[in-house]
């Protein structure tokens, strides 16, 4: 009798029901690396993510690939089996998070983490707030200092963030997505 993969290896069988997505179908065509517009800025490609998955090496969690993904979807677009590779990320990322796991790269659990308190408390993403918040976090505060005032001068950089209307139901997605985890 045959065994499935799932069931003699913890690894892939966690993440795979923490992502709702067939790890171990993947079969490393590479279509997700293709098409995937950070990969090349990404420590592991994406199907190297699911090889490691595969392979039960759990140090995935440390890297800094797993904050990266944009969350396109343009992977499970691309891949034959379905595989939403955006999913695995982020089963990945809640792993990392619960067993105080970090990322060697400052900059990218900045990002992260900037980014969801500034959709969470505006509704949307504020450029500059976005860029204090990494940089407060992570350092270099006047790294980007002569970009940005280029970009405030062309009209990309608003001084202020515009707010959306409905901000309880904002609370509430927010709040359920906490329940969920």
């Amino acid at each position: 009798m045959r065994m499935n993969v799932t069931e003699t290896r913890p690894f892939i069988k966690q993440i795979s029901e923490a992502s709702g997505q067939d790890v171990a179908s993947c079969y490393q065509c590479g279509k997700c690396t293709a098409g995937c517009p950070v990969a090349e800025h990404m420590d592991f490609v994406p199907n190297a993510v699911h090889r490691m998955i595969q392979y039960g090496d759990r140090s995935i969690l440390g890297s800094s690939a797993i904050w990266l993904c944009v969350g396109c979807e343009t992977c499970a677009v691309r891949c034959p089996n379905d595989i939403a590779t955006s999913a695995v990320l982020d089963a990945l990322k809640r792993e990392a998070a619960e067993k105080g796991v970090r990322s060697r790269e400052k900059s990218v659990i900045a990002l992260h983490k900037s980014f969801l308190a500034g959709v969470q408390k505006r509704g949307r993403m504020h450029e500059l707030s976005l860029i204090l918040g990494i940089r407060l976090k992570s350092g270099g505060l006047f790294n980007d200092m002569k970009l940005g005032i280029e970009m405030f001068r062309r009209g990309k950089l608003s001084l202020f963030p515009k707010k959306i209307k409905n901000k309880r139901m904002l609370r509430n997605l927010f709040e359920k997505a906490r329940r969920r985890t």
